[in-house]
């Protein structure tokens, strides 16, 4: 990894005090209320230099190991000619984090109106390479007091919210 961007929006001020130590540029969002496209162009316009590929993973994913990004990194190396972009898809769902080649970064930050990784994913699915695999750590994340039950359940991961944050 050359380079480690981490974008913080809500509760920015409780999460960056528990990233020192960390080599990384730490952005906070001025609205994360602007969703996660929003999120994505501030964190891909703010790598310095010529960074070729880039691997955009989300903060919900408790699962996601060294391991895991060393298999995806190593699925985008060996892509097929052509494609710009390698996603995990499990069980014929997409999964994440996804690895962005610096052509797909540029048309990212090129597009009108901020459109996130999805929309350009969506708009050209013949520069993605859907990395077929089992590991369902592509496909955990955790969004809701639902799935954090569901995440203890499957797994004996127990994550809980913070007393004052809980819903």
């Amino acid at each position: 990894v050359g380079e480690l961007v981490i974008v913080l929006g809500h509760y920015a001020e409780r999460i960056a005090p528990l990233l020192l130590g960390v080599e990384a540029m730490v952005i906070h969002h001025p609205d994360p209320d602007a969703g996660q496209a929003s999120s994505l162009h501030l964190g891909l316009q703010t790598l310095r230099g010529k960074t070729n590929d880039v691997l955009v993973a989300l903060a919900d994913q408790p699962l996601i190991t060294e391991q895991d990004i060393r298999d995806l990194a190593e699925a985008h190396r060996q892509r097929p000619p052509g494609t710009q972009v390698t996603r995990p898809w499990v069980d014929g769902q997409p999964g994440n984090p996804v690895v962005f080649s610096r052509q797909a970064r540029e048309q990212v930050l090129a597009s009108e109106g901020q459109p996130g990784g999805k929309q350009w994913l969506a708009a050209h699915p013949e520069l993605v390479h859907r990395w077929v695999n089992h590991n369902t750590h592509y496909r955990t994340d955790v969004d809701s007091p639902e799935d954090i039950k569901r995440l203890a359940d499957q797994t004996g991961h127990r994550l809980s919210w913070p007393a004052d944050l809980r819903p």
